[in-house]
């Protein structure tokens, strides 16, 4: 079987998930929840036993297995992004011809260009990024309902063919995010410098700027929604960091000089400024609610 526009995803639509942590174990169950046959490979042979006992799975494997990976149609990769290259590198000699391989990494000018441009020609590689996740990483934690309200973002380049886009599109409708959208690589890694990496960077910045224990003791909604995501996987997010490193540290200079234009009104009791400040935060914030 080769994926093409004729039927997008049909439920015998072989599918190959390679790491099965909060993403990937969210993918797997919502892909078998709607009747889909779902394979896995992931490093830890509990971690299958919890996803087969569960019927999020169909068949697992804790190595690449040749025969798993040779009859996926769709492989999806929920790995970390230099894992992510180097897996494809080892293992692209086993997909099928036609073959369509993804991701969910958080970064794509470093991944999508070498993918791509190493991948065989008889398969396709077309980047995507679900925008969701949890504070806390691995299957355990899964859970497909937090695509509901998520946004799925398509990554294409040039060398992506429009059955492969149709194909990815039709995974996040699947999937059940509440909407999907298109970005360059470019686009998405200046994008999500902002909106995630620029807000992870914040809210742990904001626990190590206090070490008295006793403030959890006194604690509001807006310190705990603030810091939610400090609860953060330090091996992941700080490769991520360093791999759209310069359109981060773009990010945070545009937010030292807000915050430095905040402090400054505070000093001088410039409560016009202050109040300036507040009236276009509480303006764009509320444009996100609509």
């Amino acid at each position: 079987m080769t994926l093409d526009k004729k039927y997008i995803l049909g439920k015998d639509t072989e599918i190959l998930i390679v790491g099965l942590g909060m993403i990937g174990g969210s993918y797997a169950s919502a892909l078998s929840k709607q009747g889909y046959r779902v394979s896995a490979i992931t490093r830890s042979p509990s971690t299958i036993e919890y996803a087969l006992s569960r019927g999020m799975i169909e068949k697992g494997s804790d190595k690449p297995d040749p025969e798993l990976i040779g009859k996926a149609d769709l492989v999806i990769i929920a790995l970390y992004p230099h894992t992510l290259i180097s897996w494809i590198e080892e293992n692209q000699k086993h997909f099928k011809p036609g073959a369509i391989v993804t991701d969910v990494t958080g970064v794509k000018g470093s991944v999508v260009g070498k993918v791509q441009s190493t991948l065989r020609e008889d398969c396709e590689f077309i980047a995507a990024h679900p925008m969701a996740g949890r504070e806390r990483s691995g299957i355990k934690y899964s859970d497909d309902s937090i695509f509901r309200v998520a946004n799925y973002i398509i990554v294409p380049t040039d060398k992506n063919t429009e059955g492969a886009i149709d194909v990815c599109r039709a995974l996040g409708e699947t999937l059940g995010f509440a909407k999907i959208s298109s970005l360059s690589p470019d686009e998405h890694d200046e994008m999500i410098a902002f909106l995630s990496q620029l807000t992870h960077c914040i809210a742990v910045s904001l626990m190590c700027s206090n070490a008295d224990p006793a403030l959890k003791k006194y604690t509001g909604d807006s310190f705990r929604d603030l810091t939610r995501i400090a609860k953060i996987n330090d091996e992941m997010w700080s490769e991520l960091f360093l791999a759209n490193k310069e359109k981060l540290l773009s990010e945070m200079e545009n937010f030292k000089k807000s915050f430095e234009e905040l402090e400054t009104a505070i000093r001088r009791g410039d409560r016009e400024k202050m109040r300036e400040m507040m009236k276009l935060s509480t303006a764009r914030r509320t444009e996100f609610d609509k």
